[in-house]
């Protein structure tokens, strides 16, 4: 508002745009930003500052290529490559451009000299996989700013998912009262980050009906991004509405979200409920044999028993069962067995299920089994299903 005041006061100055225009950058208006900065650019279009900021403004509206084609304009009219290359704040903000390309021989050097230095240094550690580093960047940062609150929530969010339970309280807790700092703050709380933030917040305390609140609110805005479709899938799913939770993560197209056991099992838990068990059990199979694999099977057995969709538990407690011979897979693969005769005899599932029923009974040595396939095979032979 001062600077606004004073170049409404002094419009001759023209630097009082850069001013301005740097203002709206902060308060994320990049379009208003660009606007104001051709006022000075027309008079000053080489101007190193000038250039940044609008090459700043091109990565927020477009991207990092769009943003290193202006900082190219100026490495021409520098004449010497040493003088773009030697330059702090430019060497930094192409490290962001590039998408974090060369980021551990740029950023460290220059932690604590553009203030953003440190923080895409732990966004690069935390893309990386590396949030032990990230943490080492924050630990002691007592934070100012929302992008410090969000950060440091976010790298402790994140090393809470691989501590043991104790350890893990404590840094999702500390992450929560970031969140909650950023997003019920005046300046944020109306905008997308803010929201986002009050959703983390409900999310990590698992009040899915909460994070729903804030997400919806912001839903029109990011209904093309796999990060917010990741999480609006997973919240809705968790609040009961399959059908908005299996929309939500069958839009996702990030290959790494996608390899997540976390996003197989709940899209798998979507199908299942929304009557789709068949799409459940190709998850499955496309899954390696490990302890993933396994798991998903306890859910898929589970979760069709629950609903009903008899033939699809049987399938699965039957392999369960084969993996490991635990008496409870057999009274689930049982009951499921006896739930899909009872809707083959009710005309619910076609009579042909029938044959592979009693072959995944075979498959159990318990004394149980030759009174059910005989009086499953009686009733076959009695209404003329033909048994393989």
């Amino acid at each position: 508002d001062i600077y606004e005041r004073l170049l409404l006061e002094n419009r001759d100055n023209l630097a009082l745009n850069v001013y301005v225009a740097l203002c709206y950058n902060k308060l994320d208006y990049y379009d208003v930003s660009l606007e104001i900065l051709g006022a000075y650019m027309q008079r000053y279009p080489d101007s190193a500052l000038a250039v940044n900021l609008k090459a700043c403004n091109q990565f927020k509206l477009f991207n990092g290529k769009a943003a290193e084609a202006e900082l190219r304009k100026l490495h021409k009219n520098a004449g010497s490559s040493d003088a773009f290359a030697d330059n702090d704040l430019i060497r930094h903000n192409l490290v962001v451009f590039r998408g974090g390309q060369n980021a551990l021989q740029v950023l460290p050097p220059l932690v604590g000299v553009p203030p953003e230095a440190r923080l895409n240094l732990v966004v690069h550690h935390l893309r990386g996989g590396e949030p032990l580093e990230a943490l080492k960047l924050v630990k002691d940062l007592e934070p100012t700013t929302p992008q410090e609150y969000v950060l440091k929530g976010v790298t402790h969010a994140t090393i809470g998912q691989y501590m043991d339970q104790l350890d893990a309280e404590d840094h999702l807790k500390l992450a929560q009262q970031c969140f909650q700092i950023v997003g019920s703050s005046a300046s944020e709380c109306d905008t997308i980050p803010g929201r986002q933030c009050m959703a983390s917040c409900f999310y990590l305390l698992r009040q899915f009906e909460d994070v729903l609140v804030y997400l919806k609110s912001i839903a029109e805005f990011l209904r093309d991004d796999d990060n917010f479709n990741w999480n609006y899938g997973i919240a809705t799913a968790a609040s009961g509405d399959y059908k908005t939770g299996e929309e939500a993560l069958m839009s996702i197209q990030s290959e790494s979200f996608r390899l997540e056991y976390a996003f197989t099992a709940w899209l798998a838990r979507c199908h299942i409920m929304n009557g789709k068990a068949r799409l459940a059990w190709e998850l499955y199979l496309r899954m390696d044999t490990n302890d993933e694999s396994f798991a998903l099977l306890q859910l898929i057995a589970n979760d069709c028993y629950k609903v009903g969709a008899f033939v699809y538990a049987t399938m699965a407690f039957d392999v369960l069962e084969r993996l490991d011979p635990n008496p409870d897979y057999w009274e689930g693969k049982r009951g499921a067995a006896i739930g899909a005769f009872q809707m083959i005899v009710a005309g619910q599932e076609p009579k042909e299920s029938l044959g592979d029923i009693i072959n995944m009974l075979r498959n159990t040595s318990n004394p149980q089994v030759e009174y059910i396939i005989r009086t499953l095979t009686i009733w076959a032979r009695e209404n003329g299903v033909p048994l393989q």
